[in-house]
C-alpha cells in the first residue's frame, strides 16, 4: 500500500478532516433544531469544494517537491478525477436519503443530525474499506477485473432502475427494523427513542439512522471501486473520497432543493459506472489516460444537466433513483 504522498501530509489530512468535522459539529448545534435554507446550503457547499480544491493545490506541491512537475500534475488530475466521480455518486446517496426523509416525512430540521450521523459512519466506514481494497488489489491484481465487471453490472442496473419509483415499504432492511424494534408513531423532537405507555421504545428518527447506515454500506460497496480505476494509490483514493463525502450534508439540502430538475441525472451516472468500470476491466490491454477519464466523466455530467433542463420528466416517473 505504497503512496507517493509523503508522511507529513497524511497527518496534514487527518487534522483537517478531525477540525472540519469540529467545525461542521459546532455549527451544527449551534443552529439548532432549524432547516437550512438553499442560500446557506449552497455557501457551505463552495466552502467545502473550495477547501477539496486548496488541498490538492497543497498535494501537488508535496509531490512537486519530491518528484517534480509532470508526476505532480498527473497525481493531481488522479485526485480531482476522483473526487469528481465520489462526488457524482454521492448525488445518487443523496436521492435515496431524499426518499427515506419522505417516506418518514422527518421535518427538515431533524434531518441535519441524521445527515451528520450518515456522514461520521461513511467517513469511517470508507476509511476502512479503502484500506483493506488497497492491500487486497496489491496482493491480488485480478480483483481490478472483478471491481470493474461489478461496475459494469452496476451501472445497467442503475440504467434501468432511473425513473421507477421505488418502494421502501419492500426494503428488507425496513421490515427487519419494524420487526425487532417497537417504534412509536410520532417524531419526539430529535429523540431516538421516547415512552410511550411506561415503555422505552424507538422513534422513527432511530429507524431513519439505521436505514442511512445500511443506504452508507451500499454506496460504499459501489462507489469505491470506481476510484481505483483512477488510481491504486491509498492517499489518492481516500483523501478523494472524504473530501466527497465532508459536503454531503450541506449538499443534501442543496440538491433537495432542486431534485427535480436533475432528474436525468441517474442516467448519466450509471453511464459513468460503466465507463469506469470498462475502464477498469481494460487496464492492462489499453490504460486511458486520466485527463481523458475526467474528461468524459465531466462532459457525463454537464449533457445530463443540461438535457435534465430541457426535457421536462414524464408523469408518474419518480425523480428519486434506486440502487436496484
Amino acid at each position: 500500500m505504497d503512496s507517493i504522498a509523503p508522511n507529513w501530509l497524511w497527518g496534514f489530512f487527518i487534522a483537517s478532516v478531525l477540525v472540519a468535522l469540529f467545525v461542521d459539529f459546532v455549527v451544527l448545534k449551534k443552529q439548532g433544531a432549524k432547516s437550512i435554507s438553499v442560500k446557506e446550503a449552497l455557501n457551505w457547499s463552495m466552502i467545502w469544494i473550495a477547501l477539496s480544491f486548496a488541498f490538492n493545490g497543497l498535494f501537488w506541491w508535496a509531490v512537486y517537491q519530491d518528484h517534480g512537475t509532470a508526476m505532480a500534475n498527473t497525481k493531481a488530475m488522479e485526485f480531482l478525477t476522483g473526487y469528481l466521480i465520489e462526488k457524482s455518486l454521492a448525488v445518487d446517496n443523496i436521492f435515496v436519503f431524499l426518499m427515506i426523509f419522505t417516506y418518514f416525512a422527518v421535518p427538515p430540521e431533524f434531518q441535519k443530525r441524521v445527515l451528520m450521523i450518515g456522514v461520521l459512519g461513511a467517513i469511517v466506514l470508507r476509511t476502512i474499506m479503502i484500506l483493506v481494497g488497497s492491500w487486497l488489489i496489491a496482493e491480488f491484481h485480478w480483483l481490478l477485473y472483478v471491481f470493474g465487471a461489478f461496475l459494469i453490472v452496476t451501472g445497467i442496473k442503475m440504467w434501468w432502475a432511473a425513473g421507477q419509483e421505488p418502494n421502501l415499504e419492500d426494503n428488507p432492511a425496513l421490515r427487519l427494523l419494524k420487526k425487532w424494534i417497537p417504534v412509536s408513531k410520532s417524531f419526539d423532537g430529535e429523540k431516538f427513542f421516547t415512552v410511550e405507555n411506561g415503555k422505552r421504545i424507538a422513534t422513527p428518527l432511530l429507524l431513519v439512522v439505521a436505514l442511512v447506515g445500511v443506504i452508507d454500506v451500499i454506496f460504499a460497496v459501489d462507489s469505491i471501486p470506481a476510484i481505483f480505476a483512477i488510481t491504486s494509490d491509498p492517499f489518492i483514493v481516500l483523501t478523494s473520497n472524504i473530501f466527497a463525502i465532508l459536503g454531503l450534508r450541506a449538499m443534501y439540502f442543496l440538491l433537495a432543493a432542486m431534485a427535480e430538475k436533475f432528474h436525468l441525472l441517474s442516467y448519466g451516472l450509471s453511464v459513468i459506472l460503466v465507463f469506469i468500470g470498462a475502464k477498469m476491466v481494460l487496464i492492462d490491454v489499453f490504460k486511458i489516460p486520466v485527463f481523458i477519464s475526467l474528461g468524459v466523466v465531466i462532459g457525463i455530467l454537464a449533457v445530463t444537466m443540461l438535457l435534465s433542463l430541457k426535457i421536462a420528466p414524464s408523469k408518474g416517473a419518480s425523480d428519486t433513483p434506486s440502487n436496484g
